[in-house]
């Protein structure tokens, strides 16, 4: 059974991307930043319909566009998202933090995995700005931390999809199904299933990644 995530703006398409059988929802406001955080309302009601519907809620915590890198301002920003999306019964959050030399910012990360209280955690395409010779290190601090999956192209977003396949089979091969890789960015209902079966894994994410 193959699940698609879809990435939305706001909540407008929501009721018709699950009648077209979305089984999880990534809510994002700005998608042309990459996403960021919505409104109280628009996760309120989000969560409502989702729940009422048997599917999945993942809410995106950023606060902004651009990097990766929070003052603390920003993460008391971040924190009270996240005690708000847990006080709405979302299921999962979407974040993550980077130091500004590329590395995985420890300390932040362990402010909000707290603050997420129990929700289930993607760690997002920050994954994709970490160094290199980060990557691997982080899926080992992520696991043991108990973040669920690492949503990742396998490269710069300029990059095809089929582009990044060699990177993506790297990166599920060091997570060794400790960890789930989602792979997202430029999958399509049209490629979805050649992705997935390239890269044996029975999910995905995309914007696009469903017909509605």
């Amino acid at each position: 059974m193959l699940l698609k995530e879809v990435a939305l703006e706001n909540y407008t398409n929501l009721p018709a991307a699950v009648a077209a059988g979305a089984q999880r929802i990534e809510l994002n406001d700005n998608l042309a930043v990459g996403g960021t955080t919505v409104s109280r309302g628009v996760m309120s009601e989000a969560a409502k319909y989702t729940q009422e519907h048997g599917v999945s809620l993942i809410t995106m915590i950023r606060p902004r566009g651009g990097n990766f890198v929070y003052n603390d301002t920003e993460l008391k920003i971040m924190e009270a998202d996240l005690l708000q999306a847990q006080s709405l019964g979302v299921d999962g959050v979407a974040l993550g933090a980077l130091t500004a030399d590329g590395n995985l910012d420890t300390e932040a990360m362990e402010l909000l995995i707290g603050a997420a209280g129990g929700m289930s955690i993607t760690f997002h395409m920050a994954f994709d700005a970490l160094a290199a010779d980060q990557q691997a290190t982080t899926i080992d601090w992520l696991v043991d931390h108990q973040v669920d999956r690492i949503l990742t192209h396998g490269g710069p977003l300029s990059q095809s999809i089929d582009d990044c396949l060699p990177q993506l089979k790297a990166t599920i091969e060091q997570a060794a199904g400790r960890i789930q890789i989602l792979p997202g960015g430029g999958i399509t209902a049209a490629n979805v299933a050649h992705i997935t079966t390239a890269l044996n894994v029975n999910q995905a994410h995309g914007t696009k990644i469903i017909d509605y």
